[in-house]
């Protein structure tokens, strides 16, 4: 526990340690989605621009989601963050989603492997965001420790 000075009044936050299970299942759950996604487009019937189309939209969706979870903890903690960046987050992971849609939408796919595709995305990138979360708990949890001492 700790407290933080804000206008002159203290309040207080509570860190919260992840469990070990809950930062495995979280990594696991981030390889199993990557992993997944990048073994179907491996294995995927389509030209290499496709391919590379897809892939390009896992990396800009996987940055984007790491980018909102960071602003928006950063501003839960009081550490400025501008609104456009925080806007500029939240708008590339909506454009993110938006252009895998598209993509699936007009891509010569069975439903099935529209869906798998989709799954694997979003897997991909809640997990993402919980393994960032994970890791700034556990260095805010540090730092508390290595104070206390």
């Amino acid at each position: 526990m700790s407290l933080k000075a804000k206008n002159n009044h203290f309040e207080t936050i509570t860190l919260n340690k992840p469990t070990s299970a809950f930062i495995g299942a979280s990594w696991i759950a981030l390889l199993t989605g990557m992993v997944s996604y990048c073994i179907g487009l491996w294995n995927a019937q389509m030209e290499l621009n496709e391919k590379g189309y897809y892939f390009s939209i896992l990396l800009f969706g996987l940055f984007s989601v790491i980018s909102v979870q960071k602003s928006v903890r950063d501003r839960l903690e009081g550490i400025p963050v501008t609104d456009m960046y925080y806007g500029i987050s939240w708008f590339t992971t909506l454009i993110s989603i938006l252009l895998l849609i598209i993509g699936l939408w007009n891509a010569n796919l069975q439903l099935s492997e529209k869906g798998f595709y989709g799954m694997a995305f979003l897997l991909s990138l809640f997990s993402a965001i919980t393994v960032q979360k994970n890791t700034r708990d556990l260095l805010l949890s540090n730092k508390s420790e290595k104070s206390n001492e």
